[in-house]
This record gives structure tokens, C-alpha cells and sequence, in this order.
């Protein structure tokens, strides 16, 4: 999976690499679709939602570009995954999960599994205020735009990388850096096209 769907598309970051050749992305989905697991696409996890492709999780953490050590708010927990790679790659992580199975789920497998990612429910489009500042922010679902609630938990010069566009379709990855002028000077950067499920949230979309 790494060398040919991940690396031969352009992933160079040697951190990404090692940590998604780690991962045993097999053990964060269901049973039911085990044989996919190293497969370059979504696979379902319960509850309406998706483990994402394995290229665009890559991706996403490259252009998150945080050094080890660093703090991060993984928005959207899922099944754990992404959270686990940040973990391997030394990340201090705080994930927020809005769907309490999920959560419990994430939270029971990272700890099995002996990755140190505290798993929170919550609104996850309101961020997670008590461990702000973040030196970066990703989300796993798409909003209408970048929510400013997010935006003002980067420390200065923090990375937040997040989908945004409709709820379905006509999404890009975009990357905000805080500026030292604040929320407002922070300017999204278009990364790629994506699909995404849909944050759900006060500042994301209403059910």
C-alpha cells in the first residue's frame, strides 16, 4: 500500500511513510471488509460514516507538515485510524468523535493497540477549546467553510487542513495557517478536490 498507491503518488514525507506502513489499518474497520483494507478507497465503518482512503489520509497529514511532539485536534475520530497515525508519528493528539459508539469504539482500539490519543465526544466543528492552542487541526468531514471556532484554536503559525465545499459533492482540501494577525488574515489554501461525509455541527451543517 505504501510504496505503490502512496509513495508513487507523491507522498515524500518519510514520517507519513513510516507511520502508515506501521498502522494496521486492517484492525480499524470492521470485519466484514478486512480484505479491502489495503486497498486505495473509503471503506465503511458504522454508523453512516467512512475510514478515508488511504492516499488522501497521507495527503492530509503531509500537509499538515507537524513536527513530532506537536499538538493536534483530529476532528471526526471514526474508527481511530487517523489518530493512530498521528500518534506513531509523535504527535500529542486530542481526537473529537460527536457519535458517542464511535468514540467508545476509537477509544478501546487506540488503547488495545497502545496509542496514546485522547478520545473526546463532542461537537467537533466547535473544536475542542480546553486543549487549544493546537499546532495543527485536521478534519475528516466537510464543511461549508473553515469554521472561525477552529481557526482561533491554532497557536500562531498552526496548520489546520480540512475539506470544505457542499455536502456531497464540489469539496477541496484546503490548508489554513493563523496568522499573527489572527482569525481574520488566516487565508484557506486550495490543496485537491475530495469527497467527504459531512461535518455535522454548529459551525458545520444542520442533519
Amino acid at each position: 500500500m505504501v510504496d505503490e498507491q502512496i509513495a508513487a503518488r507523491g507522498i515524500s514525507d518519510l514520517r507519513v511513510l513510516a507511520a502508515m506502513a506501521v498502522v494496521p489499518r486492517h484492525l480499524f474497520v470492521p470485519a466484514s471488509v478486512q480484505a479491502e483494507a489495503y486497498g486505495d478507497g473509503p471503506l465503511p465503518i458504522g454508523a453512516g460514516q467512512t475510514i478515508s482512503q488511504p492516499y488522501i489520509v497521507a495527503f492530509t497529514l503531509q500537509a499538515l507538515d507537524l513536527r513530532p511532539g506537536g499538538s493536534v485536534l483530529d476532528v471526526g475520530t471514526g474508527s481511530g485510524y487517523q489518530a493512530a497515525l498521528l500518534a506513531e508519528m509523535g504527535a500529542v493528539v486530542t481526537s473529537v468523535e460527536r457519535r458517542p459508539s464511535l468514540a467508545v469504539g476509537a477509544r478501546d482500539r487506540l488503547a488495545d493497540l497502545c496509542y496514546a490519543a485522547d478520545v473526546v465526544e463532542g461537537d467537533g466543528s466547535l473544536g475542542w477549546p480546553p486543549g487549544a492552542p493546537y499546532d495543527g487541526i485536521v478534519v475528516a468531514a466537510s464543511g461549508p467553510v473553515v469554521p472561525d471556532e477552529l481557526v482561533a484554536q491554532l497557536g500562531v503559525g498552526g496548520r489546520l487542513v480540512m475539506p470544505v465545499g457542499g455536502r456531497r459533492h464540489g469539496q477541496e482540501l484546503v490548508r489554513v495557517t493563523r496568522s499573527e494577525e489572527g482569525v481574520g488574515g488566516s487565508v484557506p489554501e486550495s490543496l485537491l478536490p475530495v469527497s467527504f461525509v459531512p461535518l455535522l455541527g454548529e459551525a458545520g451543517w444542520s442533519r
